[in-house]
């Protein structure tokens, strides 16, 4: 079995304390590294395009989710679910149910941006943080039960 980056860096000396409990839990622990970093930059181009840009609450949300969607994969197919697609054809199925699952949980983050900032005037940058935590959850379901499926 090849060691990934993480697995290297799990057998640091400093590190190797932690490396039996990496190695349990290491596609949930990479699972929510990842997604932390996709989350973060996902609400910072949500900010930039809607608090400093001023754009539509609802259209920054997608600008930042089309970017995070795109860096969520190849992060997810690459080290956190270890997919390699055999084929062009077999990537693109990989792909497509990916984007069609992120596509799904956008529609439950819009909804939701839409009741609690467009209508109640919530904070944008608050609501769009808590959905998060409800798209991450969706997110893993569908990536491990349906797109990355071992």
């Amino acid at each position: 079995m090849d060691r990934d980056i993480f697995d290297r860096l799990m057998a640091l000396p400093p590190l190797r304390v932690f490396e039996p409990f990496y190695r349990k839990h290491k596609e949930a622990l990479l699972y929510l590294f990842f997604g932390g970093l996709t989350t973060a930059f996902s609400i910072a181009v949500f900010a930039l395009f809607n608090a400093v840009l001023g754009v539509n609450e609802l259209v920054a949300n997608i600008i930042s989710w089309i970017l995070a969607v795109a860096f969520a994969f190849f992060t997810n197919r690459i080290w956190v679910f270890s997919a390699p697609a055999e084929g062009k054809g077999s990537f693109l199925k990989q792909m497509l149910s990916f984007f069609g699952g992120r596509l799904f949980t956008l529609a439950v983050e819009e909804a939701v941006l839409f009741v609690f900032v467009s209508r109640l005037r919530f904070p944008g940058i608050a609501v769009k943080t808590a959905a998060q935590v409800l798209v991450i959850v969706l997110n893993y379901v569908i990536s491990k039960w349906i797109v990355f499926r071992a």
